[in-house]
Parts: C-alpha cells; sequence; structure tokens
C-alpha cells in the first residue's frame, strides 16, 4: 500500500498523531512531557485492555434461538411472550459456577444459564441452574459462599476445608450438596441437563390473580453424565 493511501494513526477522539513510535520530549534528547496527550492515552489503554473475569460463572458459552409457547397458560399470566403460540427470540448463556476460565468441564461443579426473552413488551431476563435448589436462601451469604468456593487469593489454590466449613456452618446448603454429589454435579455438556429457575416468580392475568410459579427446563435429549471414575471429586 503506497503511504498516500494509508490512513493516519488517530487518538480515540480521531485526532491524527505525529508518531506511533516515539514520544514528545523537550528537545531531541530531552525529558518526555505529561502532556503528550497520545502517549498517556496509550498508556491507559494498556491498563484496562485485560477485562478481569467475573468472580462466578466465568467459564461459559452462549446461544441464539427461540422460545414458543405450545399450551395455553393464558389463565395464570397476560404477560405477552408466553400466549399461545407466540414465538420469542432468545439468548442463552450456559455456565459452571466456581470454575474458572480454562477450568475442566469435569469439575464438579453446579451448571449455571441465564436467559433473555426479547419480548413484544421489552426484554425479560432469567438466571437459573441445573439444580432445582441453592445453597443459601439470604443473599448477605452469598459472597462469603462463592469466596468458599474459588480459588484463595494468598496463594492461588482451591481450598476444601474453607469449602466444607461453609457448608457445615449453613445447614440450609445440606439439599443443595447432596445434588452437587449426585450426578447431576458433572452432567456431560450443555444439551443434556435440565434447568431450573433461581427464584420463585410471580404471574398476574388479566383480572388481576396472582400466582406463584418455578420454571423448569426439561432436556429433550435426556440427562447424561461422564463415567464418574474419570472426574473429579
Amino acid at each position: 500500500m503506497s503511504n498516500e493511501n494509508c490512513k493516519p494513526t488517530t487518538t480515540d477522539g480521531g485526532i491524527p498523531v505525529a508518531s506511533d513510535e516515539h514520544s514528545l520530549t523537550v528537545g531531541p534528547d530531552g525529558p518526555i512531557v505529561l502532556h503528550d496527550h497520545y502517549l498517556i492515552e496509550q498508556m491507559a489503554n494498556f491498563n484496562r485492555e485485560r477485562i478481569p473475569e467475573r468472580q462466578p460463572h466465568a467459564k461459559g458459552s452462549g446461544a441464539f434461538g427461540f422460545f414458543q409457547v405450545t399450551e395455553d397458560v393464558s389463565e395464570y399470566t397476560k404477560a405477552a411472550v408466553f400466549q399461545p403460540g407466540v414465538k420469542t427470540d432468545t439468548l442463552m448463556r450456559f455456565s459452571t459456577v466456581a470454575g474458572e476460565r480454562g477450568s475442566p468441564d469435569t469439575w464438579r461443579d453446579p451448571r449455571g444459564f441465564s436467559i433473555k426473552f426479547y419480548t413484544s413488551e421489552g426484554n425479560y431476563d432469567m438466571v437459573g441452574n441445573n439444580t432445582p435448589v441453592f445453597f443459601i436462601r439470604d443473599p448477605m451469604k452469598f459472597q462469603h459462599f462463592i469466596r468458599s468456593q474459588k480459588r484463595r487469593a494468598d496463594n492461588g489454590l482451591r481450598d476444601h476445608d474453607m469449602q466444607w466449613d461453609f457448608w457445615t456452618l449453613s445447614p440450609e446448603s445440606a439439599h443443595q450438596v447432596a445434588w452437587l454429589m449426585g450426578d447431576r454435579g458433572i452432567p456431560k455438556n450443555w444439551r443434556h441437563m435440565n434447568g431450573y429457575s433461581s427464584h420463585t416468580y410471580m404471574w398476574v392475568n388479566a383480572k388481576g390473580e396472582r400466582y406463584w410459579v418455578k420454571y423448569h427446563f426439561k432436556t429433550d435429549q435426556g440427562q447424561r453424565f461422564p463415567h464418574s471414575r474419570g472426574s473429579r471429586t
């Protein structure tokens, strides 16, 4: 490409810069000046270009699809997305919970998911897990629970004592721990597991009557699990 056709290097604001290789200095051999805006901008961008992974649910994958109502539930809800025959575009993300990016699929770990329904009345968002219960009830415990399942900050290692300390000191975790230590603790893949809404939702029908529901997403492929001998406990 000839020099005439080369586009100039610019700042984030689109202003052409003199050089992408040399900082602005006081004279040929002088110190670098702080008012070299392009240099400061480059350092700031470099410092922020690696986005830290999220605490739980760091490893995941997503897919676009659609949700279509096949039965009449209008007796219980007036929401447009749940009216008979309505087809709604969706975006869904599946994830592990404690596993970080690059962690193996064979770790014993709940699988989470989130769904975004692009309805005619606005976006409808939902989160869930592959188990119908959860470790805690009070959200005050959530950050403590996640820390107990992740790597330690001081040595970067998983701590099973910390993990089990939280579970044994939180009796409400017992039911979920039983699910986790069963087959559903290590599903074969995203396609071969069920999903359940983490929360109970309130449906309101056209008469203003209220109903409490939980969502169950049952896989058409059946639930499958890897051989336990090859899975980490």
